[in-house]
């Protein structure tokens, strides 16, 4: 367990800048060219700009701020945007912090105060014609002002979509003052995103970091541990093929995953 920060009064606004941006991949086989055209249908339904835009107010929930503007588009031929401005309640002029690091709720909610603040997401589906394979990209950025960090919303979003792999960029930028006029550069103890992540959502994913301390910089990859070739299959069930497409469909999709991964193209077997 990590000690938490003793309680440290501001002078006004924390003007803390917490930016948490991630991409969610989703990953699947479609035989055909007719199921490749289904399951980019599918994902512009699953996810058009209206569920997404339910997805990020319940965000907003979590966070305990409240929604200035929202701007939304669905995309011809594929693909969505939503992006939410946010702003905090009023508070007072002196404000105390403070945080301890642990996971975020699933989604209960977590109140706190936020100022020029935005949560915004992109999808990117796309097949290719050759392979079968079809690969669904989320696009999310959560960038908050004050006591709150985005990270509090981490698990609620993970859960929200399909994620095969994820890739998690957390950043504290700027400063804030005490009231004794100190700069604090960061208001909250953090080692790895990985400390804010569920003990369920940690047990079925593979992690590594790259954390760069000094500036504040914090990087997470994770992919899922277990596969199981009947969930990866779109339009069609596993049995329609015989054990040798099985293995060769398997390697196509786990190649695919650790390149997604690694974001590196791995060398022909």
């Amino acid at each position: 367990m990590v000690k938490p920060l003793p309680k440290l009064k501001l002078h006004g606004f924390n003007n803390l800048t917490k930016s948490l941006s991630f991409c969610i991949y989703d990953i699947n086989y479609a035989k055909t060219s007719q199921h490749q055209k289904e399951y980019i249908e599918y994902i512009d339904e699953q996810y058009n700009a209206d569920r997404l835009t339910d997805i990020l107010q319940e965000v907003c929930n979590i966070i305990g701020a409240n929604v200035l503007n929202i701007a939304r588009q669905d995309y011809d031929p594929q693909g969505a945007s939503v992006t939410i401005l946010v702003s905090e309640e009023e508070m007072a002029e002196t404000v105390e912090f403070e945080e301890s690091e642990q996971p975020g709720p699933l989604p209960e909610s977590v109140v706190s105060h936020l100022d020029k603040s935005h949560i915004c997401v992109h999808t990117y589906p796309e097949s290719h014609p050759v392979n079968g394979l079809s690969t669904f990209r989320a696009d999310i950025e959560v960038s908050t002002c004050g006591v709150i960090s985005p990270l509090k919303a981490l698990n609620y979003l993970i859960h929200s979509f399909d994620s095969d792999i994820v890739t998690l960029d957390y950043r504290v930028r700027g400063f804030t003052r005490d009231i004794n006029g100190e700069k604090h550069y960061i208001d909250h103890k953090i080692n790895s995103i990985q400390n804010f992540l569920t003990e369920e959502t940690s047990d079925n994913y593979q992690m590594v970091d790259v954390n760069v301390y000094q500036e504040n910089l914090f990087h997470t990859k994770m992919i899922k541990k277990e596969f199981d070739l009947s969930q990866y299959i779109f339009g069609s069930g596993v049995d329609e093929f015989d054990p040798e497409q099985q293995a060769k469909i398997s390697a196509q999709l786990q190649r695919e995953m650790q390149e997604i991964f690694y974001g590196r193209n791995l060398p022909e077997m």
